[in-house]
């Protein structure tokens, strides 16, 4: 990827995760990386365009906080790096705010990318199977919801403690 389009990616990220996709302009886009806006059409056709490289890097980047997690034999390992995701996406400020965005996005456009679960959600079901659960899938159907309902408290509630929530499910799984 080239310097500017990661700025063009990177200030799109900031003001969409700010301000909003639908309230942000491409144009503004354009100021706050130092580019011109035909740059964001040459590289991203337009503001959808843009909008799905950044999906597309949500995507990218589950994959690999998730990877771990995947091909973790461990039960009890899963349980415990699954509760500890939610303090990794938040490690950094830049961090913070890309995760921040793909809530945002969720909420404003009605767009969930639930596809992107799914090896965490089978990790998950695996584990508590070993570990003898009568419905495995529904309950790491439910781990995955209470992990979501946490990071939709912790960025839109500023006095949130994730921590606290994150050490009173890992004592509640064992982990």
């Amino acid at each position: 990827m080239t310097e500017k389009k990661e700025k063009i990616l990177i200030a799109a990220l900031e003001l969409f995760a700010q301000e909003g996709f639908k309230s942000t302009s491409t144009s503004k886009v354009a100021k706050k990386a130092g580019v011109s806006e035909g740059l964001i059409f040459r590289h991203f056709e337009n503001k959808e365009g843009l909008l799905e490289a950044i999906i597309k890097e949500g995507e990218e980047r589950a994959k690999i906080l998730f990877g771990d997690i995947v091909f973790e034999p461990e039960p009890k390992a899963v349980l415990k790096k699954t509760l500890e995701l939610g303090s990794k996406m938040i490690e950094n400020k830049e961090d913070a705010d890309f995760w921040k965005l793909q809530y945002k996005m969720k909420w404003e456009l009605e767009f969930y990318g639930e596809h992107k679960m799914e090896p965490l959600e089978l990790a998950l079901t695996n584990a508590f199977t070993k570990l003898g659960h009568d419905r495995p899938e529904l309950e790491a159907r439910v781990l995955l919801v209470n992990m979501d309902g946490l990071a939709t408290r912790y960025f839109l509630q500023k006095d949130f403690d994730l921590g606290v929530m994150i050490d009173y499910m890992k004592t509640k799984y064992g982990v």
